[in-house]
């Protein structure tokens, strides 16, 4: 495929397999073909790898941490889970909306919580609305571990971001979807892999073995589940589409199955 931006023109055009499409350069869909391979350059460039939270690292796109932000205010869950923890940089950042919010903690799992990475989350201001799992994602014990510490907590949203083998994430969707709440999520994260699986740094498996395809396949067996990007609370644009990390992530469980 073959992208061609005429700036003296105003238009964007799209070759591909013999056919040719041509757009205004600012227009929806424009914007939609660009901000995909903004995405994609971007992710090889490791460009989520440059941010922070509250002095913790947070490797996220920014697009795709404002419209979380924008789910959880709206949701007020009482608990938010997440597998994998890295630096810690997301957990601190629930933990920020959790205070703002006056309601809420926070619960990470990882396998291998590394020293650094934990001494800097414990000593983080907002700790104490952190608790720590270490162990497999999918481990049974540690399943229940959680499961237990989540009780009967009337909000509960999920967020997967460990190990993103569709195997893994089919697993973990198994294991942590029945704790979401209705109306709550559980977010299966960086599906973009299937879209990356080109780039220098991508891996050719990844068309196949990805968050996105483990999480489309879970709606399809699981009927008290949709997938449903969360609608924005405020858009006087004519845009309906973002950047974003996490296509197909957003599952949400029904009101009524």
């Amino acid at each position: 495929m073959k992208i061609t931006i005429d700036t003296d023109k105003s238009q964007l055009t799209v070759s591909d397999k013999g056919s040719e499409t041509s757009f205004e350069l600012y227009s929806d869909e424009a914007f939609e073909v660009i901000s995909r391979y903004y995405t994609k350059v971007g992710w090889n460039q490791k460009q989520s790898y440059s941010y922070s939270w509250m002095g913790r690292p947070i490797i996220q796109l920014p697009d795709d941490m404002v419209r979380l932000q924008e789910a959880i205010y709206k949701l007020q869950p009482d608990v938010i889970v997440e597998t994998g923890v890295a630096h810690g940089g997301s957990l601190i950042f629930y933990a920020s909306l959790c205070k703002a919010m006056g309601k809420g903690r926070v619960i990470g799992i990882d396998i291998e919580i590394r020293p650094h990475n934990r001494a800097a989350i414990e000593q983080h201001e907002l700790f104490s609305y952190i608790e720590l799992f270490e162990g497999s994602s999918i481990d049974e014990g540690l399943v229940s571990e959680v499961t237990k510490s989540v009780g009967d907590a009337p909000s509960v949203l999920v967020l997967l971001d460990s190990n993103h083998t569709y195997d893994h994430v089919a697993a973990e969707l198994q294991a942590y979807s029945p704790l979401v709440t209705p109306s709550s999520y559980i977010i299966a994260t960086d599906g973009i892999m299937r879209d990356v699986a080109n780039v220098p740094k991508g891996n050719p498996d990844w068309v196949s073995d990805n968050p996105a395809n483990a999480a489309e396949d879970f709606v399809k067996k699981n009927s008290a589940f949709i997938i449903e990007q969360p609608s924005w609370p405020f858009n006087e644009s004519t845009l309906s589409k973002a950047p974003t990390h996490w296509p197909s992530a957003w599952i949400k469980r029904k009101e009524t199955p």
